[in-house]
C-alpha cells in the first residue's frame, strides 16, 4: 500500500460513524420529503418551480383522495391479505420450523435444504404455471389466490429463520418438560413459542411488508377492482392521473403511510429479533 492510501484510510477512519449515518439519512428521505411537499402543488407550480415550496398550497390533492372510497377500499384489501398471509406463512414455518429443529429423522437434512433451494427460486418464474393452478381451482378474483401463494413463497426464509432459533433453546428445557409430562405439541406452544417471540416478530414483519409492497400477484389474480391493493392502485391511479403529475405524488405519498407506520412500530422488534438470532449464531 502506498503512503497516499494509507493517508486516505486513516482520515476515513476518521470520519464520525454517525456522520456516515446522517448522510444517508438525508439520501433516503430527499425523495420522500419531495414527494410529500410536491403533492401539495399543482402540476403547473410543479413545472414552474419543481424544488420550491408550494404557493399557495393545495390540499384537496390530499384531502380528494382521503374521500375517495376506493382508496380505503384497496387499503382494506392490501391490510387483509397481509394478515392473511402473515398468519397462514409463520403458522406453518412454525411447525415446520419446530420439526426439522427438534425431532431427528432419516431426510431431515435434505428436507431442509429443500427449503433452502426455495430462496433461489424466483417468483416470476412461476407466474404463468401459478396462474393456470389458481385458474384451475377459482382462486381468481379471490384473497386466497393471494394469500396462499404469498405464503407458499414466503415459507423459505421464515422456515430458515425459525429454525435457527429453535435449535438455539437447550434440549435440557425440552427434557425437563418431557419429565413434568409435557406433550411435544405442548412443548412447542407452552414453552418455545414464547421463548422466540424475537424471531417470531422478526419473521412477522418480513411477512406483512412482503405481502404488502407485492405488485405483480395481485395485478395477475384480481382483474376486479375490488380486490385490488394499493400497489395495484398507485400503478391504475397513476394511468387515469397521468397529466396530473402532484396528484400522482399525494397518492404515493397516502399509499406509503400504513406501510411506513407499521414500519415505524415494528422496528425495534424487528432489529431486536435479527440481533438475537445472530447472537445466538
Amino acid at each position: 500500500m502506498t503512503a497516499p492510501e494509507a493517508v486516505g484510510r486513516r482520515r476515513f477512519g476518521k470520519v464520525p460513524v454517525y456522520v456516515i449515518v446522517w448522510l444517508v439519512g438525508i439520501v433516503m428521505v430527499t425523495p420522500l420529503l419531495y414527494a410529500l411537499i410536491s403533492g401539495f402543488k399543482s402540476t403547473d407550480q410543479l413545472s414552474s418551480n419543481p424544488f420550491g415550496l408550494p404557493s399557495p398550497w393545495v390540499t384537496s390533492n390530499y384531502t380528494d383522495i382521503l374521500a375517495s372510497s376506493s382508496f380505503w377500499r384497496m387499503l382494506g384489501s392490501s391490510t387483509l391479505v397481509a394478515i392473511g398471509t402473515t398468519l397462514l406463512t409463520v403458522g406453518a414455518a412454525a411447525l415446520a420450523a419446530f420439526s426439522l429443529a427438534r425431532f431427528a429423522y432419516r431426510g431431515r437434512e435434505l428436507l431442509f435444504t429443500l427449503f433452502t433451494v426455495g430462496l433461489m427460486f424466483p417468483f416470476a418464474v412461476a407466474i404463468l404455471p401459478l396462474f393456470i393452478l389458481l385458474r384451475t381451482f377459482g382462486l381468481l378474483d379471490n384473497p386466497w389466490g393471494v394469500i396462499l401463494p404469498q405464503a407458499a413463497f414466503g415459507l423459505p426464509i421464515t422456515i430458515v429463520i425459525l429454525r435457527g432459533f429453535f435449535r438455539a433453546i437447550p434440549g435440557e428445557l425440552e427434557e425437563a418438560a418431557t419429565l413434568d409430562g409435557c406433550s411435544p405439541f405442548g412443548f412447542f406452544w407452552r414453552i418455545l413459542l414464547p421463548m422466540a417471540r424475537p424471531a417470531l416478530g422478526t419473521v412477522s414483519v418480513l411477512a406483512v411488508v412482503s405481502s404488502w409492497n407485492n405488485f405483480l400477484l395481485p395485478l395477475l389474480v384480481f382483474t376486479q377492482e375490488t380486490w385490488w391493493t394499493i400497489p395495484v392502485g398507485v400503478q391504475q391511479f397513476q394511468g387515469q392521473y397521468a397529466a396530473d403529475i402532484a396528484r400522482v405524488f399525494a397518492y404515493l405519498v397516502l399509499a406509503m403511510v400504513p406501510a411506513l407506520a407499521f414500519y415505524a412500530v415494528a422496528e425495534r422488534q424487528l432489529i431486536g429479533g435479527i440481533t438475537m438470532g445472530a447472537t445466538k449464531g
